[in-house]
């Protein structure tokens, strides 16, 4: 399949036209800065503490691995519930969380093991709040605005990882962790009073039940496995953020043992890579249309890799410095477009679970692959781990042949709900199931060929929206007649998996009524399992 071309950019500055967008973004920007204060000192606290390059990785591993653990069931919960509730919960716990840790320090009675708690515990509410704040903050533009939205929010983010170091530097230096930690609760709190202000878009009304947690998981699960275009940039994603993870890791070490900085000049080190990221995202949307997808991301790992080489044998700061800046430009490049991509191939029903799952991959490989770069590290010394992260972040460039990128196109993410009329006497119970449908094809003989090509298509849909099970059959009695089979776990999925058709769906169907015979329709029927 040929990669479709990008979307045609639109202006940052448009998406800023929207009240809403602008005050989540501007809440969220504060928070990000809070966040990114914390982590420095946290890491720089534990490089202070212990001396131990596994320990400083760790802590970046105890603020990105709730994002694996929580990423997909708080993207059900995005999807099901009032994201409202639920961001304003996971904040006030994360705010309480934040205190408790200043109060601590400023006391001078924590250590290791309390700062990785803590953090790892304030990590599992940025984890649930993420997906409602992702998938809402994007609702309030139209789709044609959302890679350019997406590009804000990273700038957002860079930015604040550009600042939130530097601040805590000089905070740090000055004052010492504890104040560092009460003016991230100031950035928790500035969130906290965005979303009340600016509420997400509540979803809207369905006479269908709701998914339960367990279920509306393997619901994401079975839509990613069946959805090619998804799946590549899940892949993509999680290896490229696997690879980089190890400058992030362990810049801590960089700094203090390469470089001899202390917590200012590592704030700054923190800052180069952010100060990149917010200069490449200010170009993104034009640089993505001339070059393509596949391209830039060919250049921001390339690029990437090249200063992991650097800063595994620089001992020259200014150096270090702009490799730093080019690093941070080439991250922003490649984690927006993956973002991106993600977004906009995915319809409405699932879209905070796609968020969550591009979380997943990403920050999920992010903290695993922090811990091993740190370990590998100690065990074999900074130089050859960075060296071994830019060959696999060179290696992973290779996937683009296997996994290739693109954006969905609006055909293939509109939904378009099958008729109300389902053909039974009685609705069985919601949990009743299995559920097994048939769908019989009369056709002409001398498109067979040409029928079961099409119908071959139906098969990645029918999975990707619920069926655990598809398959065509031909009828033995009759040659000219084919079945279409699939099973779905209960009734209740089998009313979700028929909300969940798209256009692009509609036009595989279409194509299929062509191959009938004169004056056939498709014939349905359903069964349910006795117990």
């Amino acid at each position: 399949m040929t990669p479709a071309a990008p979307p045609a950019s639109t202006s940052i500055r448009a998406t800023l036209r929207h009240p809403a967008f602008r005050a989540l973004l501007g809440g969220g920007t504060v928070y990000f800065i809070g966040n990114a204060m914390q982590a420095m000192a946290a890491a720089w606290l534990m490089v202070e503490a212990t001396g131990s390059s596994f320990l400083a990785a760790l802590v970046q591993t105890a603020v990105f691995l709730p994002m694996f653990l929580l990423a997909l069931p708080a993207g059900v919960l995005a999807d099901t519930t009032d994201r409202r509730r639920l961001m304003l919960g996971a904040l006030g716990v994360q705010a309480v969380l934040v205190a408790l840790l200043a109060v601590l320090f400023i006391a001078g009675v924590a250590g290791p093991g309390t700062l990785l708690l803590l953090t790892f515990l304030a990590g599992c509410c940025t984890a649930m709040l993420s997906p409602s704040w992702n998938s809402g903050i994007v609702d309030v533009v139209p789709r044609d605005e959302l890679p350019q939205a997406i590009t804000a929010i990273g700038i957002s983010y860079n930015s604040a990882r550009a600042l939130g170091p530097a601040m805590a530097g000089a905070v740090y230096a000055a004052a010492g962790p504890g104040w560092v930690f009460v003016l991230a609760v100031g950035g928790i709190l500035a969130l906290m009073e965005g979303v009340r202000r600016h509420p997400p878009r509540p979803h809207p009304p369905s006479r269908l039940p709701a998914e339960r947690l367990w279920g509306g998981m393997l619901s994401a699960l079975r839509f990613a496995r069946h959805s090619e275009t998804l799946l590549a940039q899940l892949v993509r994603t999680g290896a490229y953020s696997a690879a980089g993870s190890a400058l992030w890791a362990l810049l801590p070490v960089i700094g203090q043992r390469q470089l001899g900085l202390g917590a200012t000049g590592f704030g700054l080190l923190m800052g180069c890579l952010g100060t990149g990221a917010v200069m490449a995202g200010l170009v993104l949307g034009p640089l993505r249309v001339r070059l393509g997808l596949e391209r830039l991301v060919l250049i921001g790992g390339v690029v990437f890799a090249v200063v992991m080489a650097v800063a595994a044998f620089s001992t020259w700061r200014w150096l270090t410095y702009a490799a730093l800046v080019a690093g941070g430009a080439s991250w922003m490049s490649v984690m927006s477009t993956y973002n991106s991509a993600t977004q906009t191939s995915v319809p409405p029903w699932v879209r905070a679970r796609a968020v969550s799952l591009h979380t997943l991959c990403g920050l999920g490989a992010f903290a695993i692959g922090s811990a091993f770069w740190g370990a590998l590290s100690d065990i074999a010394g900074l130089t050859p781990a960075l060296l071994l992260g830019a060959a696999t972040m060179g290696a992973g460039l290779l996937l683009a042949r296997r996994f290739p990128l693109r954006m969905g196109e609006l055909h293939e993410v509109t939904q378009v709900p099958l008729s109300q009329d389902l053909f039974v006497k009685h609705e069985p119970d919601p949990e009743a199931g299995p559920v097994a449908v048939e769908i019989g094809y009369r056709i002409r003989p001398e498109v067979t060929e040409a029928f079961l090509e099409d119908v071959s298509l139906l098969r990645a849909p029918r999975r990707r929206d619920g069926a655990t099970f598809w398959r065509v059959y031909r009828d033995l009695s009759d040659p000219a007649r084919f079945v279409e089979r699939f099973i779905v776990t209960s009734w209740a999925d089998y009313l979700h998996q028929r909300a969940r058709g798209t256009l692009a769906d509609q036009q595989i169907e279409a194509r299929l009524r062509e191959h009938l015979q004169p004056g056939e329709t498709p014939s349905v029927q359903h069964y349910i399992a006795e117990r």
